[in-house]
């Protein structure tokens, strides 16, 4: 390696780790996360006022081409549109709240990893949606089934199936009640699998505290857990994994 190439490659470090912009003293934008880490920033709407995501979502975009909004409103939603120029396309997915805005010329790359994703029941489906939008914008393959919880078991085992022949580099699997179907797939595949518990519950353990006690306590070794209603970080922990065994792969292809 030439001095030139070290001395360039100590500026795309630098410019990695410092790679933060003050946005009118509202909040400080992690631009260069994605490059950093592999994860983009992900902006959490609530709690702010819409005028102040719709001006952090726009810097967003003007620095990387892309900015993603979690927990969002409409009245989010409308403010990210309004800050917008017109060569940015805007979506809001109102299932998950999830707004994504994304400059005309900007692409996702795809990395070759593959996410399963299943959810107990149609409840649990907002949550698994947040983690299939950070997975995919991480570059990652998905392929979602919905509602194949314990209450029917025989519901599971096909998709299951056609995931293990896919070939999943992990598996998300998204519950509320009791939490029970992370502890079942972690017993039946050979791939990570990431259980994510939701508040879609009531009475004793509400609002996902069984789910996420009987995840905890699970005796099907391969299972990780994320927090209640975790679908961001569980599809950033996901795509991560997905990604670097994707990388792995194709080096191995490579060499032979």
């Amino acid at each position: 390696m030439s001095d030139f190439q070290r001395s360039l490659s100590a500026l795309e470090r630098r410019d990695k780790l410092l790679a933060i912009e003050n946005v009118a003293n509202i909040a400080k934008i992690d631009v260069g996360r994605l490059a950093r880490k592999g994860i983009p920033e992900v902006i959490l709407a609530e709690g702010k006022e819409p005028q102040d995501v719709g001006r952090i979502a726009e810097r967003m975009v003007k620095r990387v081409g892309v900015a993603i909004v979690s927990r969002a409103s409409k009245q989010h939603f409308k403010s990210v549109q309004k800050e917008m120029g017109r060569d940015t396309r805007v979506e809001y997915l109102e299932r998950s709240r999830m707004v994504l805005a994304k400059a005309d010329s900007y692409r996702s790359k795809s990395t070759g990893g593959k996410i399963g994703i299943l959810t107990a029941g149609t409840s649990d489906i907002p949550v698994a949606e947040e983690a299939m939008v950070v997975a995919t914008e991480m570059g990652c393959e998905t392929r979602v089934y919905n509602d194949v919880g314990v209450a029917g078991l025989h519901r599971l085992f096909e998709p299951v199936q056609e995931l293990i022949k896919w070939d999943a580099d992990v598996i998300l699997v998204v519950a509320g009640r009791e939490g029970a179907l992370p502890t079942v797939v972690a017993g039946l595949v050979d791939v990570p699998v990431i259980g994510v518990p939701t508040s879609r519950s009531y009475g004793f353990g509400e609002k996902g505290v069984a789910a996420l006690a009987a995840m905890l306590q699970a005796c099907s070794l391969g299972l990780s857990v994320v927090n209640i209603d975790g679908g961001v970080g569980a599809g950033a922990v996901a795509a991560l994994t997905a990604n670097r065994v994707a990388r792995a792969r194709k080096e191995y292809r490579g060499s032979r």
